[in-house]
């Protein structure tokens, strides 16, 4: 993504500071804690879209980097909420926020985020932005929760699945797309096909998450964590609904019951590699992809342009 990078690389510096004045604290358990957060931030792609989408449309301004800490802001909280929720003690190769200073300071931060990110766009009358994430916000709990009610049985749709995962990953995303536009273009139908965009780019994002966890020459060793952690993601989906019913039992067993057993994960991802499912999952990502492209070659030609397809092109390719 180096052409990426070089297109932005004084916007993203820039949006250090203004990430890191946005998060800060009064309170000094408070403020420690967002020095953490700030120091172990992850690739920042979610910004990368929001000012590559406002460079397509115009000049990036005040509102863009707002719209850039918001989005950054807003996905941070919901990494804090969600490593509670998982009784996860790990975030990006650290300690979670869990972990270090327990769960109930954990939630406390996340909605300290929540509503410094609310105060940013309230205090500067940036309502459209707001409305974006806010919404992609309702979507990503409404997404976790429709996963938690149709996942306990292990029969899900794949039907299902995409609802499921266009509303927790995709939305946030499709949000920082549209949210980065409406900075700069005057259309709203323009604004709109950069939320498709980023919504496609997501679902195919995603995709690529499943199938980190099967490992192939593609995304290198199987870790089968989905697995243990009984999470149907589309390749292993796709297995359940096209393998034959003895095959399909053994395999809901061994994911229920048996899923820490590695012997077992072992024999479900074989299970599905040899059904088909990480090929068909690759398949369906490369169709998002492709629909990505088709909504941002709608818009003229240029080096931005070029950006966008670059960064698309990474987090299809990413390995990690």
């Amino acid at each position: 993504m180096e052409k990426a990078l070089q297109i932005i690389s004084s916007e993203l510096a820039e949006f250090e500071d203004h990430f890191r004045h946005s998060v800060k604290s009064n309170v000094p358990l408070l403020d420690r804690i967002m020095r953490y957060i700030v120091k172990r931030k992850g690739k920042q792609l979610r910004p990368m879209f929001v000012f590559l989408s406002a460079k397509l449309g115009g000049n990036v301004n005040p509102s863009t980097y707002r719209a850039a800490s918001l989005v950054e802001i807003l996905h941070t909280a919901t990494l804090v909420h969600d490593d509670v929720v998982d009784d996860s003690l790990e975030r990006r190769s650290f300690f979670s926020i869990n972990a270090l200073w327990k769960n109930k300071i954990a939630v406390l931060v996340g909605d300290y985020l929540y509503s410094r990110g609310l105060l940013l766009s309230l205090d500067n009358g940036d309502l459209k932005p707001l409305q974006i994430l806010t919404t992609a916000i309702k979507l990503m709990s409404e997404g976790e929760l429709l996963q938690l009610e149709k996942a306990r049985n292990l029969n899900l749709e794949e039907d299902i699945y995409y609802e499921i995962i266009s509303a927790k990953t995709a939305s946030l995303l499709a949000s920082a797309c549209a949210a980065g536009a409406s900075t700069t273009f005057s259309s709203d139908a323009d604004v709109e096909q950069m939320r498709l965009f980023g919504e496609k780019v997501g679902m195919a994002f995603q995709i690529r998450d499943d199938l980190f966890d099967y490992g192939n020459q593609d995304v290198g060793k199987p870790t089968g964590n989905d697995i243990k952690e009984k999470k149907l993601t589309l390749p292993l989906i796709y297995t359940l609904n096209t393998c034959e019913k003895d095959l399909r039992k053994k395999i809901i067993h061994i994911v229920k019951n048996e899923n820490t057993n590695k012997e077992k994960v072992k024999f479900v991802i074989d299970a599905v590699e040899n059904a088909g499912g990480i090929t068909y999952a690759r398949q369906k990502m490369m169709a998002f992809k492709e629909e990505a492209m088709a909504i941002l070659f709608k818009f003229p030609k240029n080096d931005v342009r070029d950006a966008l397809e670059e960064l698309v092109i990474f987090t299809i390719d990413r390995t990690m």
